[in-house]
């Protein structure tokens, strides 16, 4: 055991970045292969939980198509778990030095667990939209805090002054506000939609049409929000907010015509499964934006050594 410690490494190198990328884009993919599940109603075609049927571990043929969906989900989620642990195990020699990037890792090794235990539920409860609405938000919260590992490993740790002034810190944490709600609307108002998961599964009994419409207020205040966050920090030129803000516009943007062309061709499944991933991202560039309002440790290291040169001057 000691000597398999001991390889491990020692300071935020390639491997720890490697797997730093690979938690995001891993729980960016299970939020894709789970929408595939739910979208070509495949959420039962495991019936039941933890195995996939009262017989068997893995999908039979006899199951067909939406079994062999539902178990590929499965065994995805077991890679996602696997990355959750060799993510921790990269850091344990680190644990101390960076606190931060542990706790962000255990995070998500705990959320991912939590994630499977209410994968399994819903299978249980039938596919209830309550709890597959809060199986959706926990992915994008997972996602989020995976985009927080990757911009810190890259960055170091966060420090104590603000970049940007107290308006701007204002204005962007309303904008994260405005991404949650458009974020619980649109699982409202996929509860309330066409795609169950399976044919058998209920709704939650709001009214899709009306929910399309709410779904879109925040949405577009969202929009508002972050062109206005743009548009302040192009005045103040604070470069490298400012592209992490106009990405987060961009996703935003395509994000706002998906859901339009979406909701007037009657749902296509593919328009939905990318409307949910650019959802997740969308909760990702936000999470970067809120972490570079405040300066690293490499940004103060330089500001320092910048006044001592400017003092010797």
């Amino acid at each position: 055991m000691n000597a398999v410690i001991a390889r491990l490494p020692q300071s935020v190198s390639a491997r720890v970045r490697f797997f730093a990328v690979t938690s995001l884009v891993i729980q960016i993919l299970i939020v894709a292969t789970g929408g595939a599940v739910r979208l070509t109603g495949s959420g039962l075609g495991c019936p039941t939980w933890p195995l996939c049927t009262d017989a068997s571990l893995v999908a039979t043929p006899e199951m067909g198509l939406h079994g062999a969906i539902e178990f590929g989900n499965r065994l995805l989620s077991i890679l996602v778990g696997f990355v959750a642990i060799l993510m921790v195990l990269m850091l344990v020699r680190l644990r101390r030095e960076r606190r931060d990037l542990m706790s962000l890792a255990l995070i998500i090794l705990g959320g991912t667990v939590l994630q499977g235990l209410i994968g399994g539920l819903s299978v249980r409860v039938q596919l209830d939209p309550s709890i597959v609405g809060v199986h959706f938000a926990i992915s994008a919260i997972l996602v989020a805090v995976s985009a927080a590992l990757v911009y810190k490993v890259w960055t170091g740790p966060l420090g104590v002054q603000r970049e940007v002034s107290r308006p701007i810190v204002i204005l962007t944490h309303v904008t994260s506000l405005l991404v949650g709600v458009t974020v619980v609307a649109g699982i409202l108002t996929t509860g309330a939609g066409p795609h169950a998961g399976d044919d058998g599964s209920a709704r939650n009994g709001l009214d899709a049409n009306i929910l399309q419409h709410v779904h879109s207020w925040p949405g577009y205040a969202l929009i508002a929000a972050t062109l206005l966050l743009v548009v302040i920090l192009v005045i103040k030129g604070h470069r490298r907010i400012m592209n992490f803000a106009i990405l987060l516009l961009a996703l935003e943007i395509v994000q706002a015509l998906v859901g339009v062309i979406q909701s007037r061709t009657g749902l296509p499944i593919l328009l939905v499964g990318i409307h949910m991933v650019i959802a997740c991202a969308i909760a990702a560039a936000m999470t970067v934006v809120v972490l570079s309002l405040r300066s690293t440790t490499d940004t103060q290291e330089r500001s320092v050594i910048s006044d001592e040169a400017v003092a010797v001057r």
